[in-house]
């Protein structure tokens, strides 16, 4: 079979087509045929030797971690009644033809949802519907949300509106804020503008009983700080959450997550996240999975996909993702 291996620590040009054997489910195992991969911002920062300490692979390694596919052979003690079905699953190794998962890891894809819409909710969905139950986002809650025109970022908008939230979302440029406005955000501000920390406090507080005395004091506007970008940017919006309010640091696109000062946080009674609490069991994941695609079933939830690209450009897919110019997700078709 095709897979796309990183040969060695580097640029999205280490990135290789290689034929390697087809893989075989062993015991409680199902083999995946791919029909397409996710990709994440993270994968390129572990393709360049980055993130070492906190992913120890070693050149050469096949990257990804998610799939939709179809089901086409188990291995001993799982049901045949898997071969056929439509799954979308967290694997090892996503940037391949064939995968093998543990027959526990694959969710069902529902009827009328095609893989291509599964596949951008592998990881993306996950996290975002997960990050709202941690941060009990409800009713009322004012949210910003930083990175709102990625793969997670676009679907945190339409959950956390779902919800009953007044969302204000942050982008970078004029097209990526008319998207995120479509996404349904009560509220855009564009980050390359200087002022952008101002009017985010503004649009946060507008419609709110006192609104005026918050944006002119001392009180922060954001019940809620969904921050997917990290680094100064992040850091330039922790002051933004409401005394008794939570900021999840989560992303780190930026090069580092947000440096958000601990004391402080307590002193104001702002209850801190990182990427440490969105990280989901797999019984936890299948139940998060299951919601989201049912929601892009339904027609409630729809991902973003900025472009596609064929496993034998995986390099290229790389170079599309770290040059942020693209909107929403990108994955891979076989």
């Amino acid at each position: 079979m095709r897979a796309a291996q990183v040969k060695a620590f580097g640029g999205p040009e280490v990135l290789t087509t290689v034929e390697l054997p087809d893989p075989v489910p062993g015991p409680g195992e199902v083999l995946i045929e791919v029909a397409h991969a996710d990709t994440i911002y993270v994968e390129t920062q572990i393709r360049t030797g980055q993130a070492r300490a906190w992913f120890p692979v070693e050149p050469p390694y096949v990257p990804g971690g998610g799939v939709s596919g179809t089901v086409t052979a188990v291995g001993a003690g799982v049901d045949a009644e898997w071969v056929g079905r439509r799954v979308t699953s967290f694997v090892d190794g996503s940037y391949a033809e064939r995968v093998t998962a543990p027959v526990t890891a694959p969710t069902p894809v529902p009827d009328g949802l095609d893989l291509r819409t599964a596949a951008a909710l592998v990881h993306d969905g996950v996290t975002a519907a997960g990050l709202l139950e941690l941060t009990a986002v409800g009713p009322g809650d004012r949210v910003l949300i930083l990175g709102a025109s990625g793969g997670m970022g676009t679907l945190l908008i339409q959950l956390a509106r779902a919800r009953g939230a007044r969302v204000v979302a942050a982008a970078r440029g004029a097209g990526k804020s008319a998207l995120v406005r479509d996404l349904g955000a009560h509220a855009v501000v564009d980050v390359s503008e200087s002022d952008w920390v101002e009017r985010a406090r503004e649009a946060l507080t507008a419609d709110v009983a006192g609104a005026a005395e918050a944006a002119d004091g001392d009180e922060a506007a954001a019940d809620v700080v969904l921050d997917g970008v990290g680094g100064e940017l992040g850091l330039a919006a922790f002051p933004l959450t409401a005394t008794g309010g939570r900021f999840s640091a989560h992303g780190a696109p930026s090069g580092g997550f947000a440096a958000v000062d601990v004391a402080e946080a307590e002193r104001r009674g702002v209850t801190l996240f990182g990427i440490g609490d969105v990280q989901f069991g797999e019984a936890e994941a299948r139940r998060l999975t299951a919601q989201v695609l049912a929601e892009a079933a339904a027609g409630r939830l729809r991902p973003v996909i900025g472009a596609q690209f064929p496993l034998t450009e995986a390099a290229e897919a790389h170079a599309a993702i770290e040059g942020r110019e693209l909107i929403g997700k990108v994955l891979l078709g076989m």
